[in-house]
């Protein structure tokens, strides 16, 4: 199996499809919100996926009304968060085992940039024991334009006190990957959510290097820096 060995001075880690698994409850919002916005497509959870709630929103159910957006996206947040029985989103394999080792080596070189609100990262996160970086995390209420554009993984660097350039932006969605090259990160893409080529063909060149998973991420100190270690999957 082939390997990959790159150098970085900082990681951006995506939150839903690449740490964690949250499909199932983004699912059942969507069919629920279905019920009310009768008008929605029947891919609108594809079509949505990795950008903020509040730009989605706005233009799939036609909400103006900036009082009632920010209630929708409470209400569609915490239907992901608990979905049918109470169930939330799920750590993904190799996700907390790449994080520990992050924790050991460069505990302030690493964090979470998400389209969720503050809320749902605040809810999530600890509902999937999942580590929160040292330095915080970037939510979208702290930026004023969502993934594909590069103002969250810009944040995330800012965060760092490391340039977007000598980061590594890891994600599993199109909008994610050309919000990363555009901030002028390298990319990394994560086959969870979506299948190689479709990747390769919704993120548009802005693919660097691509992993099956996480569980075929490693990392270690080279000097000041994180050499990290990819699984290449196969074709």
């Amino acid at each position: 199996m082939a390997h990959e060995k790159i150098t970085v001075d900082a990681i951006l880690f995506d939150l839903d499809g690449t740490l964690i698994d949250s499909t199932p409850g983004v699912y059942y919002a969507w069919d629920e919100f279905r019920k009310q916005y009768t008008h929605l497509p029947a891919d609108v959870a594809h079509l949505t996926h990795g950008r903020r709630l509040k730009d989605t929103l706005r233009e799939y159910c036609r909400i103006v009304d900036e009082t009632e957006l920010e209630s929708e996206i409470m209400r569609f947040e915490l239907l992901v968060v608990n979905q049918r029985n109470g169930l939330g989103p799920e750590v993904l394999k190799g996700a907390q085992k790449l994080l520990n080792e992050l924790n050991e080596i460069a505990p302030d070189k690493w964090t979470i940039v998400t389209s969720s609100s503050r809320f749902y990262a605040s809810q999530a996160i600890p509902k999937c024991s999942l580590s929160i970086p040292r330095k915080g995390y970037v939510t979208a209420d702290d930026v004023t334009e969502g993934k594909p554009m590069p103002a969250p993984y810009k944040a995330g660097a800012t965060a760092l006190g490391i340039p977007a350039e000598k980061c590594l932006v890891v994600e599993d969605a199109p909008s994610g990957l050309k919000a990363g090259r555009a901030a002028g990160a390298r990319t990394l893409a994560v086959c969870t959510s979506h299948t190689f080529e479709s990747l390769l063909k919704g993120a548009h060149g802005s693919v660097d290097h691509v992993v099956n998973g996480l569980e075929g991420v490693s990392v270690k100190l080279a000097g000041d820096q994180i050499e990290v270690t990819l699984t290449i999957p196969r074709n």
